[in-house]
């Protein structure tokens, strides 16, 4: 038997090399066709069509030909590929476009004999896992238009060699860690500055240095964009610059650049957007009333000389956004300002403007925020009829006038716009896995990160600008027959790096999900910059998220009369084998997604069920509890015991009959809805204990219900006391015990539960504090075990709270430990300063950054912290920005272990005049049972999280 058995193996691998040799030779180019069977071999995750057949004649996913049979494109964006670029692909020597975009499994150096593709017009690499340095070879692609390797992690110098490429229209190497010079030609070394037809320098975020070249421009240029932003360029912004007749888009923000902004710069009568701030610029605010096309002016953070209100305030027609922020400006602001037809945005705050604020009667119908927060303004003029906001805190008028709304730090923020239903459709409840079209229709929606790297506009509740860019992105995708049906941009605000973002999601036309094909020509359109933006939106690049919902693709193909008999023979032979192994793979995967699908209809069918507990699972250190002995415990669930409420249900005290106090969380009745979270937060919390986790006393699970009962935590969220509903006031030496507590929390769960767990949404509102003001955490519904430790992360849709969101669990949705590091990170930083990660559309993680200056007090800080803490004695405040910002580093490896943050934070407590060990069992007695003005306690056992994967709400809402 065994011995049949191996000759039958034996014989199908015998027939599988067959099957590729006949089919290597039927049409495609023979080397070409091993080429791509080699690139295959080498990755993971390649469509489900290039098993077998022919490359060309059978249609394979990504693969295009011509006539001759030449493999002239490869196109596979988004599929999730795994591996490295091999040398099977120089032998591609009729390849005109490689697009790999948004494969974040693609990993390793681009090899030298990439210059050996001489007909290559389109190599698009962008958000990828690539490093090391750009080959010089690069440069022998003579007819390359198209250059994007952005979003990766290439280091070292740009290669000069790239001054060669005659054709290039686009250039974008920006978001890599890129160091060195930019270079220029010098008679024996080409460099960018021969780039005379190039109309794109996408240089941001990297490391590079120096001054920028004065030889870099000339007057024959034909540059729209250059992008040098997020950089460490020094000296002086060379006079050269102002010979570029052509640039619409200026970005030398984030730099160290000094000196004076040259004076020609008021020729660029086309530039549109300008920032030039967090330099080291000095001299006089440059004279701007030649630049008749600026919408945008960004020159905060410069220590430009003192001046008085500059004349072109008033002459600029075409401005929407105004930021002038810590800089010396002084002198009234002209009413003339705010008449400018486009105005939305005016940020002065920072500065020295006095006298009278006056907007008048005449402000642009756009005008929405006005922010002088900061300066020496003594009276504002009412009665013009505005009625937006209009920021005047830290002026001497709000010193007389406390009580003026204008004068309160919080405002009511601005609501970003987000998709509507369309057509007077009526919302559906979509499946937990699935996303609501515009058109009301669930499905599986391919999405990503839209980013505006420097768009006119800066209103995000401005519906016009938003329905245009999504009518544009469809009308792109319809002029290319894509199966589209509608997009939605949604959870749009400005990210650390001062560019415009927002969630895409593209919904399929007339089925459930997308094909494999589908993905790859829809990412194309998007990395390749086939769909162009308006000049209001300037450049934009895309980042897009793997798509897994994939439908089966068929792997059919085309006859060929010229097949021999016996080729004929061994075909028919190699579709019966492959009949027979695709058969009982379907039935083993059938069995599998069965499986699946009964475990998410009915979660608890895998549990022990006993004779006590009916239908109840029996789990050690959790009881199991009937609908009746929950009823009656809070006295039939009456409305007086009722402690919070939410989208997952309602929250209630309760009595249990051996006198012990209990909160209740019940699911809205009838409904399954979060039945897998209600089920994960049991089993997580059932073999978990740690003194700063929330305990789980049991559950129902009993006549249709769901509920889940916790020990009672008698001072409610951190949340709450930060923003001072509990009652609860928390000086310097508390907030510290209770990050240490939580980071203890956290640490137990990644390092000592078996497996480790990762919680995957904390934040202020899921951090509890018991009667002695100890941290708990709370909510274990999206939390994920660990169970392939090898791995060390687990690929899952992305799920948590706007603002804790790890960006690099957001983009690769490979979630690690260091997601919640992340996430820690972010609630540190709102311990300081007690406002929400996003508030107003300002990022708390990037205004730290901005504002932080280590050679002032309280590193400048001051006027980001929670006034509470002021008075405080804040000892080992410096060390504790540190801990915070490193845990926020974009990239994971860069972040603290949670164990060492909990190290770290002993330290700081040391700083603080505090014993650490004494201080993890004190108590505060004075604080036991803090209750709200309506006599209830708060209770928030539950989570505000939302599934990004669809952008809708998850299932489990905080109950408030």
């Amino acid at each position: 038997m065994k011995r049949m058995k191996k000759m039958i193996s034996l014989g199908l691998s015998f027939l599988l090399v067959l099957a590729q040799i006949m089919l290597i030779s039927a049409a495609t180019n023979a080397q070409e066709a091993a080429a791509v069977y080699g690139l295959g071999d080498q990755w993971s995750n390649t469509p489900s069509n290039w098993n077998s057949g022919d490359p060309c004649d059978d249609n394979w996913v990504g693969i295009h030909c011509d006539n001759n049979s030449h493999v002239t494109s490869i196109t596979l964006s988004s599929l999730g590929l795994e591996g490295t670029l091999t040398g099977d692909i120089q032998s591609l020597t009729e390849l005109g476009t490689l697009d790999l975009s948004y494969n974040k499994g693609l990993t390793g150096q681009i090899p030298a004999f990439i210059g050996s593709l001489s007909k290559l017009e389109n190599l698009i690499l962008v958000g990828c896992s690539f490093s090391g340095e750009i080959p010089a070879e690069i440069g022998s692609l003579k007819q390359l238009i198209f250059l994007s390797l952005n979003s990766n992690k290439f280091s070292g110098r740009i290669p000069s060699t790239i001054g060669n490429l005659a054709k290039l229209y686009w250039l974008d190497l920006a978001d890599n860690l890129l160091t060195d010079e930019i270079p220029v030609s010098d008679g024996k070394n080409p460099g960018l500055d021969m780039l005379i037809d190039t109309k794109h320098f996408h240089l941001g975020m990297n490391q590079l240095s120096g001054a920028i070249p004065e030889q870099l421009f000339s007057s024959n240029m034909k540059l729209i964009h250059l992008l040098l932003d997020n950089n460490n360029l020094t000296g002086e912004i060379p006079s050269t610059l102002g010979l570029v007749q052509s640039l619409e888009v200026l970005r030398l923000d984030r730099n160290h650049l000094s000196g004076s902004v040259p004076s020609n710069i008021n020729n660029l009568t086309k530039v549109a957007e300008m920032h030039l701030s967090n330099n080291d610029l000095t001299g006089p605010l440059p004279n701007l009333t030649g630049m008749i096309s600026l919408t945008y002016l960004d020159m905060s953070n410069n220590t430009f000389d003192e001046s008085a209100t500059p004349a072109w305030f008033s002459t600029l027609p075409s401005l929407t956004t105004l930021v002038l922020e810590y800089l010396r400006v002084s002198g009234e602001i002209p009413m003339a300002l705010f008449s400018s037809s486009p105005l939305q945005t005016v940020r002065l705050r920072n500065n020295k403007f006095n006298g009278t604020l006056n907007i008048g009667t005449a402000f642009s119908s756009q005008l929405e925020l006005v922010d002088v927060q900061y300066n020496n303004i003594e009276l504002y003029t009412e009665g013009g009829g505005y009625n937006n906001q209009l920021i005047l805190v830290g002026n001497p008028y709000c010193e007389h006038e406390a009580s003026s709304p204008h004068c309160l730090e919080s405002q009511q923020p601005i609501t970003p716009y987000s998709t509507e239903p369309q057509d007077n459709c009526v919302p559906v409840s979509c499946p937990t896995d699935q996303s609501m079209s515009p058109h009301c229709i669930c499905a599986y929606p391919y999405s990503g990160t839209f980013s505006l790297r420097a768009p006119s506009f800066s209103y995000l509740g401005n519906s016009t600008y938003f329905t245009r860019l999504e009518n544009d992105i469809m009308n792109s995708f319809r002029k290319h027959q894509l199966p589209v049906d509608s997009v939605s941009l949604n959870n749009i605000n400005t990210d650390v790096d001062e560019y415009l973002s927002m969630h895409l999601q593209v919904f399929p036309s007339g089925k459930l999900r997308f094909e494999q094909s589908d993905i790859s020509n829809i990412g194309f359109i998007l990395s390749n910059q086939t769909f162009k933006t308006s000049k209001d939106f300037g450049p934009y690049f895309f980042i897009g998220a793997p798509y897994t919902a994939f439908l089966e693709t068929s792997t059919g193909g085309k006859s060929s009369n010229s097949k021999t008999v016996i080729i004929g023979v061994v075909a028919g032979a190699v579709v019966l084998a492959l009949i027979l192994i695709i058969l009982l793979v379907f039935l083993v995967r059938h069995k599998k997604k069965t499986k699946n699908a009964v475990e998410k209809s009915q979660p608890f069918e895998s549990w022990v069920v006993t004779k006590r507990s009916g239908d109840a699972p029996q789990l050690k250190g959790a009881r199991s509890f009937t609908y009746e002995e929950i009823r009656k415990c809070t006295n039939n669930f009456a409305e007086s015991n009722e402690i919070g409420t939410g989208g997952y249900g309602k929250v209630y005290k309760g009595t249990l009959a051996n006198g012990q106090l209990v909160a209740i969380k019940r699911a809205q009745q009838g409904s399954m809805q979060g039945g897998l979270e209600f089920k994960t937060e049991i089993e997580m919390l059932s073999r978990v204990h740690h003194k700063n986790l929330v305990s789980l006393i049991g559950f129902c699970f009993d006549k249709g219900e769901q509920m889940l009962i916790y020990e009672y935590i008698t001072n409610g969220s951190l949340k709450e006391s930060l923003t001072g509903k509990s009652g609860v006031q928390l000086d310097w030496k508390r907030r510290l015990r209770v990050a240490l507590g939580a980071a203890k929390g956290l640490a137990y769960l990644h390092d000592l539960a078996d497996p480790p767990i990762i919680h995957r949404d904390i934040k202020s509102s899921n951090i509890l504090l018991d009667n002695h003001l100890n941290a708990k955490v709370s909510d274990f519904g999206l939390s994920k075990p660990m169970t392939d430790t090898d791995k060390g992360h687990v690929t899952t849709q992305v799920k948590g709270t706007m603002g804790y969101l790890d960006p690099e669990y957001y983009m690769s949705q490979q979630l690690t430990e260091k997601s919640d590091v992340y996430s820690f990170g972010v609630l540190l930083l709102e311990l300081l300063t007690a406002r929400k990660p996003i508030e107003l559309g300002r990022y708390v993680v990037r205004e730290v950054r901005v504002m932080m200056d280590k050679g002032k007090d309280l590193y400048g800080l001051d006027q980001l912290l929670d006034p509470i803490l002021i008075s405080s004695s804040l000892g080992g405040f410096c060390e504790f920005i540190d801990l915070a910002l490193s845990c926020v580093e974009e990239e994971g490896i860069n972040r603290p272990k949670m164990s060492q943050v909990v190290t770290e934070l002993e330290k700081i407590m040391v700083l603080a005049g505090m014993n650490p060990i004494i201080e993890a069992g004190s108590t505060s007695s004075s604080y036991e049972a803090t209750t709200s003005k309506s006599g209830g306690s708060y209770h928030p056992y539950g989570n505000e999280a939302f599934d990004y994967s669809g952008g809708a709400p998850s299932a489990k809402v905080e109950a408030k």
